[in-house]
């Protein structure tokens, strides 16, 4: 046996018993507040003007290569997009405000909700040149997790994302994350294959990569100038050595 399954009465291998399963909550609406940056669910009203203007800086589009769509034209055509696609319980998508400035400069939603399974993904995930390579990227990441994990009790945590999109391979690696696969011809989009690469972080995995965040994080670990001291791939392998 291999610790992860047992014999049922006809000798058969079967997983192990969830005690006491319940069915998780669906995510709420109320924001996540960090030191750099505040998770809010994702409104056209209030968000759009600061989210196109932040995007507006990625003059070749880079960014909107692996997404679903392609870059908006006008700000009316963004706005009717979120009010039209964003607004849902599933995708939840939601607005990273900065801290500094309370504009809002990247989105990112909570996806496939199967509370029954306790399972939920992370995707839809939209950073303008404001928001990337800084704290507030990767706190808004934990933000989101810790709300799956701690606060709605959530099993499994996904990363999926266009097998070759570097950029976000790296990313789910550095946050923890777990590559699982590749699933082949999983979609067509923008007229051209999807191999989709899967990724996750399971609850019993969560105590550890929760206190790397927490030590990356932590105001010891960035001198004056807000750079940080050691990098989060360090956190992550301390805390895993010592489980």
């Amino acid at each position: 046996m291999d610790g992860q399954s047992r014999l049922n009465e006809h000798g058969q291998p079967v997983g192990l018993d969830v005690a006491d399963w319940v069915p998780c909550a669906r995510p709420s609406r109320t924001p996540m507040q960090g030191r750099f940056c505040r998770v809010e669910p994702l409104d056209g009203a209030v968000h759009a003007e600061a989210l196109y203007e932040a995007n507006s800086l990625d003059r070749d589009g880079a960014n909107w290569t692996y997404l679903g769509y392609e870059p908006f034209k006008s700000l009316s055509e963004y706005r009717a997009w979120i009010e039209k696609d964003c607004t849902g319980q599933d995708p939840f998508f939601h607005a990273i405000v900065d801290s500094t400035t309370d504009r809002a400069v990247g989105v990112a939603s909570l996806m496939r909700i199967v509370p029954g399974n306790g399972c939920i993904e992370v995707g839809n995930i939209n950073y303008s040149p404001k928001l990337q390579q800084q704290p507030a990227a990767t706190e808004a990441m934990y933000l989101l997790m810790s709300r799956v994990f701690d606060e709605l009790g959530y099993r499994r945590y996904e990363w999926k994302c266009d097998s070759l999109n570097g950029p976000s391979r790296a990313a789910a690696n550095r946050l923890g994350f777990t590559f699982e696969g590749i699933f082949r011809q999983a979609l067509v989009y923008k007229g051209r294959n999807r191999d989709t690469a899967w990724f996750s972080i399971v609850d019993h995995e969560w105590p550890a990569i929760q206190r790397a965040f927490k030590g990356w994080l932590d105001t010891s670990n960035f001198d004056s100038e807000g750079r940080q001291r050691e990098s989060l791939g360090q956190f992550m392998a301390r805390e895993r050595s010592a489980t």
